[in-house]
């Protein structure tokens, strides 16, 4: 996958639950763990919208480009 996803990373850096961050989106549990696990083919760019706004960050902080023969590297 070329793009990571770092949502757990901003969970934890402003200390709210998964809980929390889904009941401020609007969106269900399982979709944000699909998301989170990138598992997710697309999203939203409304629901980006309100996943950064959540945790007050820009979607950088959130999604990484790598490409494919660097993605083992950052794990």
């Amino acid at each position: 996958m070329a793009i990571m996803i770092h949502i757990d990373v901003m969970l934890a850096k402003r200390k709210m639950s998964v809980t929390e961050l889904t009941e401020k989106v609007g969106i269900t549990m399982a979709n944000l763990s699909i998301l989170k696990n990138g598992k997710a083919k697309a999203i939203r760019f409304s629901t980006l919208e309100k996943i950064c706004e959540a945790l007050e960050c820009q979607p950088g902080d959130i999604l990484e480009y790598v490409p494919d023969d660097k993605e083992g590297e950052n794990t």
